[in-house]
């Protein structure tokens, strides 16, 4: 059985969740408020006659009427950046501060480093790293056009991610031997991917699922291990599967990390992770976690988990 009917009795309205998996996902830009204010960046938009609606939980995230983010000056200059709706989730639930040393494990293309730097006021150090060389080309391009200055990008696996580049300083430069935040994007199989990627749903199998599940425990056990302790480790996925989800979480419960209570902006609704899949039995703290399904805000599908490390 493939998604979404494999998932329909995860939701109360299934007929609902397959309409919506197979509708075009909205065009949604992000405020870049290291460049601008959201107040200017709509006038600039209204002044460029772009349509747009902002939506009813974050007034910096705006869907646009028809064209796409990328036919105007605002965005040209940094002051948009587009990223889908349900994207901006992981940084807000991060919660990076001015000054903290963040890592971002899976970074690039880059949408939600320059959305943590961002919240941190372009202070501090965000590490972006990623294993596509490739990619990262796109990260840096991102990074310089929306005026980020505080990205130190990296090229590793970020199962076996060495702190040592940044560990052995001169005097007169900071060491890094831990980090305050990390976020965890995690690769998975991107069933919540659909409405804007309407063949995701061709190549599914279940052992890609379970293969995938197996580099993502160890990119969150990684991202634990060197978070100190009290820091703040967020997970997230654009899948439904609770093979890549809720067990991939609960891999790394433990005397060393517990789940935090999050709670999304008011007006976007989430439905809680689940405890039971099939015949396994996860964690109860994993109704902590939230399950974004496409019906419930018009969005693409999404996982996000708040861990604080405790040791």
């Amino acid at each position: 059985m493939q998604p979404p009917q494999r998932y329909a009795s995860l939701v109360e309205d299934p007929d609902a969740f397959r309409a919506a998996c197979g509708r075009p996902l909205p065009s949604v830009v992000r405020v870049n408020t290291l460049k601008t204010s959201v107040k200017r960046a709509r006038e600039a938009l209204d002044a460029e006659g772009v349509g747009y609606e902002p939506t009813d939980w974050h007034p910096g995230v705006l869907k646009l009427d028809e064209r796409g983010p990328g036919t105007s000056w605002p965005y040209f200059h940094g002051w948009l950046h587009g990223q889908e709706e349900v994207s901006t989730l992981p940084a807000l639930a991060l919660d990076p501060q001015p000054g903290e040393v963040v890592w971002d494990a899976c970074a690039a293309p880059g949408s939600k480093a320059t959305q943590i730097a961002a919240l941190m006021d372009d202070e501090g150090v965000v590490i972006g790293n990623d294993n596509n060389l490739g990619r990262l080309s796109a990260l840096r391009h991102n990074a310089e056009r929306l005026g980020v200055t505080n990205l130190a990008v990296t090229n590793q696996d970020a199962r076996n991610f060495s702190l040592k580049p940044f560990g052995d300083r001169t005097r007169d430069e900071r060491r890094i031997e831990e980090f305050d935040r990390a976020l965890v994007d995690a690769p998975c199989s991107c069933e919540g991917t659909i409405r804007k990627n309407p063949d995701a749903f061709e190549e599914w199998s279940l052992s890609h699922v379970e293969g995938v599940a197996g580099v993502q425990k160890g990119i969150l056990r990684r991202a634990v291990d060197a978070t100190r302790p009290g820091g703040t480790v967020v997970y997230a996925t654009c899948t439904f599967a609770p093979e890549e989800n809720e067990a991939v979480v609960d891999h790394v419960l433990g005397g060393d990390c517990e789940l935090r209570e999050w709670e999304p902006p008011e007006g976007f609704d989430t439905d809680p992770g689940i405890t039971e899949w099939q015949s396994e039995t996860y964690d109860s703290s994993l109704e902590l976690a939230h399950r974004v399904y496409p019906h419930r805000n018009d969005t693409g599908g999404f996982f996000c988990a708040k861990l604080e490390v405790t040791a």
